[in-house]
Formats: C-alpha cells, sequence, structure tokens
C-alpha cells in the first residue's frame, strides 16, 4: 500500500479517485502533494485507468503554497515543478475528470485545466490571480485555458483578474455541468461510469488526436525564471504572507 501524505486515494477496477487533503491549508499546493500526484500519475500510466481528482474540504486547492513559492528561485522556475506534474496529468493516457467545489485558484485552477473533464459545485470559483503576487500563471494556464475557453476570456481571467464562478464558468464551457454543493465528486463518479463503458483504446486514442496541439512550456519557465528573481514578486508573497498571520 502507497502512502500519501497530502492526498487521499482509492483505487478500483476502473478508476483512481484522488482527493487533495490539506483543507487546513485549503489544500494548497506544496512539494509534497506535486510528489504526491506524480505517485499517482505512474500508478495510472502503468495501469491506465480514468482519473478523478476532488479536494476535501470546503475548496478544491486554493492555489499553490505561497510560502515555498516565495523562496523559490530562477533554478526552480526553469524546472517546472508545479507544470510537470500537471503536464503529466494532462498526458495520461485515460480519460480524467476535475470535480470542483469552492476555490480552484491559481495552480488549484491550473490543476482543474490540466483534466478532461470538470464539474463545478455550485460555490466554484475559477481565477488566476498570479500576476498579484508578481509571478506568472506558468503552470499550463497560459496555453490550457485558452485551449478550453478562448483567448479573450483567458485575457479576463490571467490578465483581468477575473474570478468566473460556477455559471460563468458553465456559460463559456468550462465545466461541463454545475451540481449542488456536496455532489460534484458523486456526479464525476457517474461521469466517469459512463466513460468506462467506452472503448478504453477508441478513448485513448480520441485523447491524443484531441490534445495533439503545440505547447510552449519552455517560454513559461523562462519568463518564471526572471519573475522569481524580482524584488517586487518577494515583496508581493511577503505581504500576502503577513496579512493571513494578522
Amino acid at each position: 500500500m502507497t502512502e500519501y501524505q497530502t492526498l487521499r486515494v482509492r483505487t478500483g477496477e476502473d478508476r483512481v479517485v484522488v482527493e487533495l487533503n490539506r483543507p487546513a491549508q485549503r489544500n494548497a499546493i506544496n512539494a509534497a502533494m506535486v510528489a504526491d500526484l506524480h505517485v499517482v500519475c505512474a500508478l495510472i500510466e502503468a495501469r491506465p485507468r480514468i482519473l478523478i481528482v476532488a479536494g476535501a474540504g470546503s475548496d478544491f486547492a486554493a492555489g499553490a503554497d505561497i510560502a515555498e513559492l516565495r523562496a523559490r528561485g530562477r533554478d526552480d522556475a526553469l524546472a517546472g515543478i508545479n507544470r510537470s506534474v500537471f503536464d503529466r496529468i494532462a498526458a495520461l493516457p485515460s480519460p480524467t475528470i476535475a470535480a470542483v467545489e469552492g476555490n480552484a485558484l491559481g495552480g488549484g485552477a491550473e490543476l482543474s485545466y490540466a483534466c478532461d473533464l470538470r464539474v463545478a459545485g455550485t460555490s466554484a470559483r475559477f481565477g488566476n490571480p498570479e500576476p498579484g503576487l508578481g509571478i506568472l500563471a506558468a503552470a499550463g494556464a497560459s496555453y490550457r485555458l485558452t485551449d478550453l475557453v478562448g483567448k479573450s476570456i483567458a485575457k479576463q481571467v490571467v490578465l483581468g483578474a477575473r474570478i468566473l464562478d460556477a455559471g460563468a464558468a458553465l456559460a463559456c464551457g468550462l465545466v461541463a455541468e454545475v451540481v449542488a454543493d456536496g455532489a460534484a465528486l458523486p456526479t464525476a463518479c457517474v461521469m466517469a461510469d459512463r466513460i468506462s463503458r467506452q472503448s478504453p483504446l477508441a478513448l485513448r486514442l480520441s485523447k491524443v488526436v484531441l490534445d495533439a496541439n503545440s505547447a510552449h512550456p519552455l517560454i513559461d519557465d523562462i519568463a518564471q525564471a526572471v519573475l522569481f528573481e524580482s524584488p517586487d514578486k518577494a515583496d508581493r508573497m511577503t505581504r500576502f504572507l503577513e496579512r493571513k498571520t494578522q
């Protein structure tokens, strides 16, 4: 049995259900969670199954761990720490579903974008406030969100600091369905039931064809590397963390 520091994982014959399990930190994505998600990816790569991702508590994931981000520098940015695991999730051979309730912000939003399908509770909120912290949304938002909702709405979210509530996310096609809070994960499981009845090979090849687009992760990493070394990033993250302790 694999032990996970930050996840609750249930494995079945046709699916793996993952709950991000740092509710006291609003499921902020830290290095330990990234490592745990890589383990889950290896599990599914070895034996393809549907992946469902949800969050324990009231939020899906309210962002990356700001204290860790503040300490990261150029080399960390070039390593694409969060981006690499989200890219790996996006490349999994079987369909993936994000069951989102509460906040999916920053890295949490980018994790949901990396999934093939999204189901939202009525409390769901999607956003990428990274520029307010002096950094780039460099873990996939710049290319995945544009593919999902179009460049205009992606710019509203990333440049205009717009938060998409559940209704707006449904209207722009970011989510497949909006359900009552508490029902997002069960609804995702029903969706997985429907998917599991289809041909695994047809699904796998269909996903490859649908995802056959170019991306620019290295450009994101280079830009992030510059931003990670900027005094503005350190100042903004320090002010953010100080506000949280007051």
